[in-house]
């Protein structure tokens, strides 16, 4: 069992609204988690310098922000990610948006992961947006048009997770959130599976929010699904 290996794979989400919260967080998971997702919530809360100062005491982060706008702003915005030693960053797999953040990318180390589908979306969903396929239809297109484009991974829901390879290969990122240990709340997720389902699906990383977050004990959490994550390997 590669505990360290799995430890690689497991991005703990810090959804959390106080930046000294988090830090206490990121204080008592200590080296159980060396991966972390900053979004929104917290990246507007002062989450950007904690990101700076993950990177400076050798974490890595996840800067979850899913841009999407006119190419030149997604390219420099991409840029400036990269500036900061950030390990990986979303975008929305529209294919301009795609290009753009490769071309902000380069030279750098940054990986830069599309989103195909919110894995809070189902088909109900889609038909509610104006969408005419499944969820199922536009993830694998959208993957297709990443590969192509040069992206380095696609962040999609497990139950796409093995489709996604077969189209993107195994040398590409599979990042995929809506991550459930069993016997956990789905909370607001729809398609969701276990870290050991996730693993064998083809995931290559796991994003892991409230199950370890609100846990009561976070540290024996993160470590359940290390371990789980590493009996998958």
């Amino acid at each position: 069992m590669n505990l360290s290996a799995a430890r690689e794979r497991l991005i703990v989400a810090l959804d959390i609204s106080s930046i000294d919260e988090a830090r206490a967080l990121v204080r008592k998971l200590g080296d159980e988690v060396v991966f972390y997702k900053i979004g929104y919530q917290l990246g507007y809360a002062g989450g950007f310098e904690l990101a700076r100062e993950l990177i400076a005491v050798g974490k890595k982060v996840f800067l979850d922000l899913k841009l999407h706008d006119i190419g030149n702003t997604v390219e420099e915005g991409i840029r400036s990610i990269a500036q900061m030693g950030v390990t990986l960053a979303t975008v929305h797999a529209y294919p301009q948006t795609m290009r753009a953040a490769v071309k902000g990318k380069a030279g750098s180390n940054l990986k830069v992961i599309a989103v195909t589908v919110l894995t809070s979306y189902d088909n109900n969903d889609f038909i509610e947006a104006g969408y005419s396929g499944t969820v199922s239809e536009l993830v694998a297109k959208r993957a297709a048009q990443a590969k192509d484009i040069g992206i380095d991974g696609i962040v999609c829901a497990a139950t796409e997770a093995g489709r996604v390879q077969e189209i993107i290969g195994t040398d590409k990122l599979i990042v995929t959130p809506g991550i459930r240990p069993a016997g956990s709340s789905a909370d607001d997720q729809k398609r969701i599976v276990t870290p050991a389902m996730a693993i064998r699906s083809g995931s290559t990383h796991l994003v892991v929010g409230r199950p370890i977050t609100a846990a009561a004990d976070p540290v024996a959490a993160a470590k359940e699904i290390v371990a789980e994550i590493a009996s998958a390997l």
